[in-house]
């Protein structure tokens, strides 16, 4: 062999070294890349912001729409046919149970009560007589019973006299406002004639409807809170609930009773009740806090011992503004406020602590 032929043999054996020993240190120095990347990636979990719930009594409270309504209405009718000779009540006057309000003519009532009076009279003079003439002997001691019975009938007559003549008179039937009065004075009636309208005002009601969902927290009872259309606001307390759904609406009535001693309170006006549901054990977190776990269940994703991810389920008991009150967790939870959307569970992470929600 040549020389020259072994020079070139030389070269292109030493130009293969070099190159191979280029892409055997870029393989080497990849591996190596790729060694550190996992080790920094295993050194560094993923961070997130975590909040400590803590568990407390929380009353729930809901707003309700509803209006004024007066506890009691009655209509003072005339209970026997006559001309209205004094009608004492105006619209707006205040009346007690039993005043009387109109007094209608005579009609022959009077001198009905006067001839009853008149045979009573004479009954009991005729018994007085007979009862003296029996105990001399000069009557029959039979026709006692007899004589009995004609007085009673005369004290009968008399009463049922005395109950026409009230008639006359038209009276409240119970204490409050005169709301209407659609009769004038001089006006003939006929019995069952309304000759006023009386409005209860104290106690008044603040009448709401409550959801059907919303029922169990509410019972008799229970605070509220009321405030009118009209600015007033005032406390009362649940007295009734309804135990029928509206067929409309499917909600229920709660009637709150409220006192309205000066009457200030007026009947029919828009109200907004707050009222305290039950207690129950809840904590407070920040809304953002809320996700969904890979079946579709709603709840918080925490961060629990060893720095792992968990999925709590939870249930909302009241919904404000950028915070909520969830059920289900425990005192202490930590829970992901922060970056929950990007980890699952299981996964070790780095929690950081975050603000507090603001009530």
């Amino acid at each position: 062999m040549k020389g020259s032929h072994i020079t070139a043999i030389v070269l292109v054996l030493g130009a293969a070294v070099w190159i191979g020993s280029g892409v055997l240190g870029k393989e080497e120095r990849k591996s190596a890349s790729d060694r550190v990347a996992a080790t920094q990636q295993v050194a560094a979990p993923f961070q997130v912001s975590v909040f400590t719930a803590k568990v407390e009594t929380h009353a729930r409270t809901i707003t309700l729409s509803g209006r004024t309504e007066a506890d009691r209405k009655a209509a003072a009718i005339a209970r026997a046919p006559g001309v209205i000779d004094d009608l004492k009540v105006r619209r707006g006057s205040a009346v007690a149970a039993g005043d009387v309000i109109a007094v209608l003519s005579d009609e022959a009532r009077v001198s009905q009560v006067t001839q009853a009076r008149a045979k009573l009279e004479q009954r009991q003079a005729e018994l007085s007589a007979r009862i003296r003439l029996i105990e001399q002997g000069n009557l029959p001691a039979i026709n006692r019973p007899q004589l009995e019975a004609e007085l009673k009938s005369a004290e009968a007559a008399l009463a049922q006299a005395s109950a026409e003549l009230q008639k006359g008179e038209v009276r409240a039937p119970i204490s409050g406002i005169v709301n209407t009065v659609p009769v004038e004075q001089g006006q003939a009636l006929q019995p069952g004639t309304t000759v006023a309208e009386i409005v209860a005002l104290d106690p008044m009601l603040a009448v709401v409807e409550i959801a059907e969902t919303q029922l169990g927290g509410v019972k008799v009872g229970d605070k509220a809170r009321v405030k009118l259309v009209t600015g007033q606001t005032a406390d009362g307390v649940v007295r009734f609930i309804s135990r029928t759904a509206s067929a409309q609406t499917r909600t229920y009535r709660v009637d709150i009773e409220i006192r309205n001693a000066d009457g200030a309170m007026p009947d029919g006006v828009t109200a907004e009740a707050v009222l305290t549901l039950a207690p129950q054990d809840a904590a407070r977190v920040p809304r953002s806090a809320l996700t969904f776990s890979g079946q579709g269940r709603l709840g918080v994703r925490t961060v629990v011992d060893g720095d792992k991810v968990a999925f709590v389920p939870v249930g909302i008991a009241e919904d404000g503004s950028g915070y909520l009150w969830l059920t289900g967790l425990k005192d202490g939870a930590r829970v992901i406020v922060q970056g929950q959307d990007f980890v699952k569970e299981g996964q070790e992470v780095r929690p950081v602590a975050a603000d507090a929600p603001q009530g």
